[in-house]
């Protein structure tokens, strides 16, 4: 038994969804911490595409119990969508469950999110105009709407009738935009409630009794480490906490009951969105990523901004998650290139750094110090093992593990299932090293398998 937190190492992107969507075989539950449906996952099986923003990866698996915890932020109307969506493509919804206490997106909430950037002007942090930060604020501020109030018709009326009015003023006298009609606000939540009423209950109590009967759980975030409300580049940043600690926040369980970590990165890096990218590219190179990698928001479409890794991003998301271990995707998006440069330590203010720093205006003045490494410039889409990989790419590979203090358990070349390097099962294996002991290959573990 295992119960496992898989957590973006980067700025969110990182091909969380194929990577859940692998372990999930080997997880009886998978739970959905924190987010709304600003996240999106892409998960290729086969010749069919399913885009997921809300519901957890392992709805692919029809014996998987697949829940959505109460740190996420949920829009019903776009979860009903995504509902009819898989039912459409033959995936059958029934094992899906909602937290009773995750708060909902009301239509004003997008409306301010919209509005609200509109207004930054040349301070805008890039947000996806979901309703997303607006839900947050509502939770914290303690007038939010949560899915229990939604079972509730009588308790919705009350609730509604006198927040909508609050709301209206906001959004006339602030944002000269019309008032929303609050009987047509309550109407429509009674409908999608009378929809989603199967689907909710008391979560934490259900992942509890899942460990006690020694079940395997898959926790999995959106987003990434370095969008972290908390521990990211603030202010350009998700509203929730993307970080390994948001799972026991978001989901209702101790510390004490995770047993390992997984962080997912690319081989290289990107970003969507607003804020410092010390290591992104502006030319060629940034744009073969970016068209090689098909870099582009699976929630908002918006194209990715394209780098090379970042080593010390890396450092720090192992740091911050306590990661046991990587995933490594894309590797296959490098192929082309005749060298690749990893980012090793910043420049700042004329000093040589080798630790992310907090304060954020010194994070915009970081110059990348790069180490150049002999890229492959072969195809891997093919491989299906360490020993399948060029010389050049299992070198960079392990070149990676040693800068970031940490072993490699996954490695992906390309969008489906079957593209993938097992090198150990991060579920079922032992907690050890599973790619690099002491900076060298571990034979031992090498070539084990995962069906996939």
């Amino acid at each position: 038994m295992a119960n496992v937190i898989v957590v973006g190492a980067q700025w969110g992107d990182e091909g969380k969804g194929k990577i859940t969507d692998l372990l999930s075989k080997s997880a009886d539950v998978v739970v959905r911490y924190q987010g709304g449906v600003n996240a999106g996952h892409t998960v290729v099986v086969k010749d069919q595409t399913f885009k997921l923003h809300l519901i957890p990866s392992g709805i692919l698996y029809p014996d998987t119990d697949c829940i959505i915890g109460c740190g996420t932020v949920i829009d019903p109307k776009v979860l009903i969508e995504e509902l009819d969506q898989l039912g459409a493509l033959g995936v059958s919804s029934e094992n899906l469950l909602i937290s009773e206490t995750a708060h909902v997106t009301m239509p004003y909430h997008r409306l301010i999110d919209q509005a609200s950037e509109e207004r930054r002007g040349e301070h805008k942090i890039g947000t996806t105009g979901r309703g997303i930060g607006p839900t947050y604020a509502d939770k914290s501020e303690r007038t939010g709407i949560r899915m229990i109030d939604l079972m509730d018709p009588e308790s919705l009326r009350k609730k509604l009738r006198w927040t909508v009015e609050y709301k209206n003023v906001i959004l006339e006298k602030l944002y000269n935009l019309p008032p929303l009609d609050p009987k047509a606000v309550i109407d429509e939540y009674l409908v999608y409630a009378d929809r989603l009423r199967s689907h909710v209950i008391d979560s934490s109590l259900r992942i509890y009794d899942a460990i006690q009967r020694k079940r395997n759980i898959l926790f999995e975030g959106a987003q990434g480490t370095l969008l972290d409300l908390d521990h990211g580049t603030y202010p350009y940043v998700t509203s929730s906490n993307p970080v390994a600690g948001g799972a026991c926040i978001g989901t209702g369980v101790g510390p004490t009951m995770i047993d390992r970590v997984i962080g997912v990165a690319k081989a290289y890096t990107t970003r969507v969105g607003e804020g410092p990218f010390p290591t992104e590219l502006h030319g060629r190179i940034g744009e073969l990523l970016g068209d090689r990698g098909a870099e582009f928001g699976t929630t908002t479409g918006r194209p990715r901004r394209c780098g090379w890794l970042d080593a010390v991003i890396g450092r720090y998301a192992v740091r911050i998650n306590g990661l046991d271990c990587l995933a490594i995707t894309k590797l296959d998006v490098l192929d082309e290139l005749d060298e690749i440069k990893v980012c090793v330590a910043y420049e700042v203010d004329g000093d040589r750094s080798s630790d992310f720093p907090s304060n954020s205006r010194k994070f915009a003045r970081c110059q990348p110090i790069y180490k150049t490494v002999p890229g492959w410039q072969q195809s891997t889409a093919h491989c299906r093992s360490l020993d399948d990989l060029p010389k050049q790419a299992l070198n960079y590979l392990k070149f990676l593990a040693e800068l970031m203090e940490v072993p490699i358990a996954i490695v992906s070349l390309g969008a489906s299932r079957d593209q993938t390097i097992i090198v150990e099962d991060p579920i079922h294996g032992p907690k050890r090293a599973l790619l690099y002991t002491n900076g060298t290959p571990n034979t031992e573990v090498a070539n084990q398998t995962l069906e996939v």
